[in-house]
This record gives structure tokens, C-alpha cells and sequence, in this order.
């Protein structure tokens, strides 16, 4: 039997184990943490009697192998993610909001209802669409994400209200270094790909009981052999690598810095553009409305205002989504405060922006190299590293940026490289 040790479970690695076992080959898969799902895990921290999430995170209706997969383990996506039509509205209205119909129809009466929009800006955002249309969703390669902007005459308004936020969510990178090829990429997927494509879904369990914990059942059923708590070594990677064939292949589905780590007598010059990719912050800071008689936001996610003193983006209602009661989850891409002033100043533009007066802080988490910094022109690594030993995860060169979705992909990708070099 094909035999493939996979050294990570998160998304990715979880995702090669999957489509490795249904190709017929036997896993051997190790994980240095305690829990599967990489940057995308539960946390021990509970509340109301459930897990916290090392981050917030939110799919996108095109997420289509994700959501398969999900299906594959026995999962049902409707039942464990909230679908919400896309939603950038901000506690006082303003903002864009698509209805529940099909494209181009939500995109046209979302624009015609944005409150707080002039006439000015829904038309600079009609007639960019019409022009991101008709060249395809591709740009110059070179051009950021404000770059594009500027090309396209996007207003101001929509630019603060609209592209910001899509392009920090997609992307965690700011307009300025963001690369405008991914995000018509992105945005492409999100209004083309069909009914749907462009919900946000939002997890209404903690991301173990999303995907990682139904994986690793599947896996043991099928007899993989998981090994949690185990961290693999330099010189163990090596002797792997010495005796690979066809048949016995290694896959590093680790974060970058690690699989630097794990290559760097193997293949010198992949391991030091590994360890040279940038990457962005994103924190989490978890706050308790206790407000007398609170009973929620207006909606499961609200935009809030940004700026450098107020640096949160979004804040989602887990007692909508999770039946955590009064528990809001604010979220900060492309972060670069320390973790006690950003604490601060989140829960003063929480409370200031939704006007709830007792806020308590829960939890700050803070994921330093959450993402690739997706800036136009980065030369990402290839997948395969030297005979026998190949890589996946997010940050693997694809069309994708670091997303889940694009380190479900990257781990199915490889596997089918692999079983097609396994049958030649």
C-alpha cells in the first residue's frame, strides 16, 4: 500500500489526509499541538459552557471545497454555519448590504439602498463593477488594491465603507499593499460563482466542531494513524526523505517557519523562501455586554468605523451565532498594536460605536503570523521540494490568498500530484 506521512492537521494537512485515504494511499499523520486545526482551532478558554476560538473566523459562500469536504466527513454546513447575504453595514445604517437574489440583481439593489451613499458613489461602484467585468477580473500585476481604486475612480465613501474592509477580510493586508490581482480574484469567486457565492457564512460552533474533530474521526475510522503531540524533527524529515519512492512520499503541511525549519539542510534555497514570506497579525478580543436588558446587535455581524485609535473592523454577535449570551467577538486584521493597548482601545470603539456601557474583557487573543501578507507580485513556494517531499497549506503558490479555503485546496492539490506521480 502507497504510504504518505503528513507532518501538520491543520485545514490543509487534514484536507490531504482526507483525499490521500480515498486515493488509496495509508497516513501516517503528525500534529505538534494537542488539537488538530492549526490557526483555525478552539481554544481550552470557554464561556457559557463553550469553546473559544483562537480567532474569528468567516467563510464565503464560494468556498466550494471547503464546504464538500465538510460533507465528506459526515458534516452538514447548513447546520453548523449561519448564511448571511453580505452584510458590511455599520451600527449607524450606513453601508452596503446585498438582499438575498440572484446576481447581478443583489449587487444592483444593494448599491441603489446603501445608506449614507451618494449618488456619486453608488455610480463610481457600478461603473467599476462594469469595468472589473469586461477586463475579466485581471489588472496589472504590479497594482495594489488602492491602486486599483484610484484606476477604477472609486470614491472615497466606497473605498472606507466597501473595498477596506472586503480587502481586510480577504486578504488581511491593507489597500495600500495588497495585491489588486488576488482581490478580483477573490471578488470574482464571490459574485460570479453563483447563488450564494457571496453569503458570508459564519460559524455557529466552535471551529474544533466545525471541521478538525469530525476529520480526525473520519480518519481513524479508516485507519490513518494520528499522532497529536508530536513534534517532528530535522533529522527525521531526512531519513523519511532518504527512503521515498512513489509509494512513500513525505507532505509538510506545517506553517512556513516550520517546514523553513524542517528543509533547510534538504533544500536550502526552498527553506529560505519559506522563512522569508511576511506575514500579518490578526487579533481576536472577546468582551461581555452586560448591559441590563441586552439583547443582542441588530445583526450576527456589524462593520464599525476604523481608524488608528479605533483599529477593530468587524464585531460579531456570538449569542446570535453560538448561543453564548452576550459575548461579542471584535476582530483586528492587519494588526500592529500591542496586545494591552489594542484591548483598550477595541472595547472603548465597541462600547463607543454600539453605545453599551459595561463591557467586560474576556480575552485577547492574538495570532502574530496569522497570514500571509498578500501583497502584489509575492513569489510563494512551489509544492514540490525535493524527491519524495512536497508541501501544502495557505501559503503555497495558488489563486487563492491565506484562507482556509486556500489551504483546503492546497492539500488536495498535492495529494492528486502525488497519485498521479505514484501511477506513472
Amino acid at each position: 500500500m502507497k504510504q504518505l506521512t503528513i507532518v501538520g492537521a491543520g485545514w490543509a494537512g487534514l484536507a490531504a489526509s482526507i483525499a490521500a485515504t480515498q486515493a488509496g494511499w495509508h497516513v501516517q499523520l503528525f500534529e505538534a499541538a494537542k488539537t488538530a486545526g492549526g490557526r483555525a482551532r478552539s481554544l481550552q478558554q470557554s464561556f457559557a459552557g463553550k469553546p473559544l476560538d483562537n480567532g474569528q473566523h468567516v467563510l464565503i459562500g464560494a468556498y466550494r471545497d471547503t464546504l464538500a469536504l465538510m460533507r465528506t466527513v459526515g458534516l452538514n454546513p447548513s447546520a453548523l454555519l449561519q448564511r448571511l447575504p453580505l452584510d458590511l453595514r455599520y451600527a449607524d445604517g450606513q453601508g452596503l448590504s446585498l438582499p438575498d437574489w440572484p446576481m447581478p440583481l443583489n449587487l444592483m439593489a444593494g448599491i441603489g439602498r446603501a445608506q449614507g451613499w451618494s449618488l456619486k458613489d453608488k455610480a463610481s461602484l457600478i461603473q467599476a463593477a462594469w469595468g472589473w467585468q469586461r477586463a475579466q477580473f485581471e489588472c496589472d500585476p504590479t497594482w495594489t488594491v488602492a491602486q486599483l481604486g484610484d484606476a477604477s475612480r472609486l470614491s472615497e465613501r466606497v473605498m472606507m465603507q466597501l473595498i477596506e474592509p472586503l480587502c481586510l477580510s480577504a486578504l488581511n493586508t491593507p489597500v495600500d499593499e495588497s495585491s489588486a490581482t488576488v482581490f478580483l480574484r477573490v471578488l470574482h469567486d464571490a459574485l460570479l460563482g453563483g447563488t450564494g457565492s457571496s453569503d458570508l457564512l459564519v460559524p455557529r460552533v466552535d471551529l474544533g466542531a466545525l471541521l478538525p474533530d469530525a476529520c480526525l474521526q473520519w480518519l481513524s475510522a479508516r485507519g490513518a494513524d494520528i499522532l497529536l503531540s508530536t513534534r517532528v524533527s530535522a533529522a527525521h524529515i531526512e531519513t523519511l526523505q532518504h527512503t521515498a519512492s512513489p509509494d512513500n512520499a513525505v507532505l509538510l503541511a506545517c506553517p512556513a517557519w516550520e517546514a523553513a525549519r524542517l528543509t533547510a539542510d534538504i533544500a536550502p534555497k526552498w527553506a529560505y523562501q519559506c522563512a522569508e514570506l511576511p506575514h500579518t497579525v490578526i487579533a481576536t478580543v472577546y468582551l461581555h455586554c452586560k448591559d441590563p436588558g441586552f439583547k443582542g446587535l441588530s445583526q450576527p455581524m456589524v462593520a464599525l468605523h476604523c481608524d488608528a485609535q479605533a483599529p477593530a473592523q468587524f464585531v460579531f454577535d456570538k449569542g446570535a451565532l453560538s448561543e453564548q449570551q452576550g459575548l461579542l467577538a471584535a476582530v483586528v486584521s492587519a494588526c500592529h498594536t500591542e496586545r494591552d493597548e489594542l484591548t483598550e482601545q477595541v472595547h472603548d470603539q465597541v462600547s463607543e460605536q454600539l453605545e453599551l456601557s459595561h463591557l467586560e474583557i474576556v480575552q485577547t487573543v492574538v495570532e502574530k503570523r496569522a497570514t500571509l501578507a498578500c501583497t502584489p507580485m509575492l513569489d510563494r513556494p512551489e509544492p514540490f521540494i525535493a524527491d519524495g517531499l512536497w508541501a501544502c497549506g495557505d501559503y503555497i503558490r495558488g489563486p487563492y490568498p491565506s484562507t482556509l479555503e486556500g489551504a483546503v485546496r492546497s492539500g488536495q492539490h498535492v495529494v492528486a500530484q502525488l497519485s498521479q506521480v505514484a501511477h506513472r
